[in-house]
């Protein structure tokens, strides 16, 4: 179960950059000499989650109303979700019994990599304008999503199964 940190007076932008802060650690858990079996796992399965729902308030609440000046910008990071969700997916099944648990810490490395290489375009771009871009009702919608921790049930991002 993903933790719900309130966000108390801070930024949208803030907030949700925290959330990539709070994603990345918890992925680095997994490779901890600090934890046990157990508690890899579950730190790996929070992160997890935590990402898709992380996704699916961008796809659906942010990126939509900056769409339109933000065309390009938003259709890499898009892209990039989906290749991200396409990890996630391939780590899932590992952690499921699908795959060698030896290719996860690799593949958790990979997925930091991938995570870093998009959040140092997300977080300038998107995370940046978000306050000044978003209505203050759209905004206020978002940041209640972020404490709630809420994602519909089979909800997957748009570009999931693109180049699969």
């Amino acid at each position: 179960m993903r933790k719900v940190v309130k966000m108390g007076p801070t930024t949208l932008g803030a907030a949700l950059e925290r959330e990539h802060h709070e994603i990345d650690e918890w992925i680095e858990g997994f490779d901890s000499d600090r934890l046990d079996d157990r508690e890899r796992v579950e730190s790996l399965r929070r992160a997890i989650g935590a990402l898709r729902r992380h996704i699916y308030l961008e796809e659906e609440f942010l990126f939509p109303p900056m769409e339109a000046d933000l065309a390009i910008p938003t259709m890499v990071m898009l892209r990039e979700h989906g290749e991200i969700w396409r990890r996630l997916d391939a780590i899932e099944a590992t952690l499921d019994g699908d795959g060698s648990e030896d290719s996860l810490t690799p593949a958790c490395r990979e997925l930091l990599v991938l995570l870093a290489a998009h959040n140092g375009k997300e977080e300038p771009i998107f995370y940046g304008a978000a306050d000044a871009t978003l209505s203050a009702a759209e905004n206020a919608e978002l940041k209640e999503l972020i404490d709630s921790g809420r994602m519909p049930e089979g909800w997957v991002c748009r570009q999931a199964g693109v180049g699969c």
